[in-house]
């Protein structure tokens, strides 16, 4: 750098600010291109800087079930306990689940829609998830009011609560009141509701806004049995914004807390290695990792070496 320059080297920035301005871009370029730049790069993005919001939900959609445990055990391992969001989307193993819950402490926003958990995971590490200030339960069809009881009991700092379900699943069965007494019952400071497609009545519902005096959104899309009155709802709870039951179009993320990544990068083809990232060698000779057959099913866990000939077929920016 030349003396007497107003500016300042890029890998002069301390990690906590390199962090900042890494977190701005796609996942898919943080883990592949960004650790090649230089060592301070590299190392930002190995450490906790980038990690205190990991939002892999989209990518989880259609990965395999084994590469989603790595790929997950490896961001989090990198937050070094400072993580504070994650959304993620049909994790299945309990292992995983207790993976989560250990590193926690920092946790206030889970999202894990379509997961595969039961009552009795939830119940085994609900006492570790007492940070959570919004969850996303959506979807998951294993669990039932015994979990909600756990998360009220537990999550005491809990305002935001999603556990939509699938029409599909619940059409034609009889109504179920229980979730609803549990959430009435455990989540006395919920703001933010989602109990879309629930086969609750009206008593449950009155139930919860007598229970639960701040909440300002209540979501009951497609649950046919409620029946509440407009005039009733503007004068008992005037500060309520209830949705449904009536389904204008389809439903099933909402605007309390954006998890979404609207970036292109899941359009390409990328890899992964699960595991800690080596030490940076500036002469290191490049290497190809890409699968032939491009196939996503047959995705490896590896890093993106910088083979330039190899990331133009990919549609990738060439390695710095």
């Amino acid at each position: 750098m030349e003396e007497g320059s107003d500016y300042r080297r890029w890998d002069e920035l301390i990690p906590d600010a390199l962090g900042l301005i890494f977190s701005n871009l796609p996942l898919q370029e943080i883990l592949t291109v960004i650790p090649r730049v230089c060592k301070s790069w590299s190392k930002a993005v190995t450490g906790p800087y980038c990690w205190q919001e990991i939002d892999i939900e989209e990518w989880s959609n259609r990965c395999q079930p084994d590469h989603l445990d790595q790929m997950l055990e490896m961001l989090i391992t990198r937050s070094c306990g400072s993580l504070r969001k994650l959304c993620v989307s049909g994790l299945h193993t309990e292992m995983i689940f207790n993976f989560i819950a250990e590193n926690a402490g920092s946790l206030q926003t889970l999202r894990l829609p379509r997961s595969e958990m039961s009552d009795s995971i939830v119940e085994q590490i609900a006492s570790r998830l007492s940070m959570i200030t919004f969850l996303d339960v959506s979807y998951c069809g294993k669990i039932g009011a015994r979990a909600l009881e756990a998360i009220g009991k537990n999550c005491k700092l809990l305002v935001g609560l999603c556990r939509n379900l699938h029409p599909l699943d619940t059409a034609g069965k009889p109504l179920q009141d229980d979730e609803a007494y549990a959430i009435a019952s455990t989540m006395p400071k919920l703001k933010h509701l989602e109990v879309a497609y629930h086969l609750i009545s009206t008593t449950s519902v009155l139930k919860i806004l007598s229970s639960c005096p701040e909440l300002g959104f209540l979501d009951l899309r497609g649950c046919w049995d409620v029946k509440l009155d407009d005039q009733f709802l503007k004068d008992k709870f005037p500060k309520l914004k209830v949705l449904g039951p009536l389904v204008i179009d389809y439903y099933e993320r909402n605007d309390w807390d954006d998890c979404s990544d609207s970036s292109d990068a899941y359009e390409y083809m990328w890899e992964f290695v699960a595991g800690e990232m080596g030490e940076f060698d500036e002469d290191e000779d490049d290497e190809s990792y890409w699968d032939d057959e491009g196939r996503l099913e047959e995705l490896e866990l590896r890093f993106y070496e910088g083979n330039n000939e190899d990331a133009e077929l990919y549609g990738w920016p060439p390695s710095p």
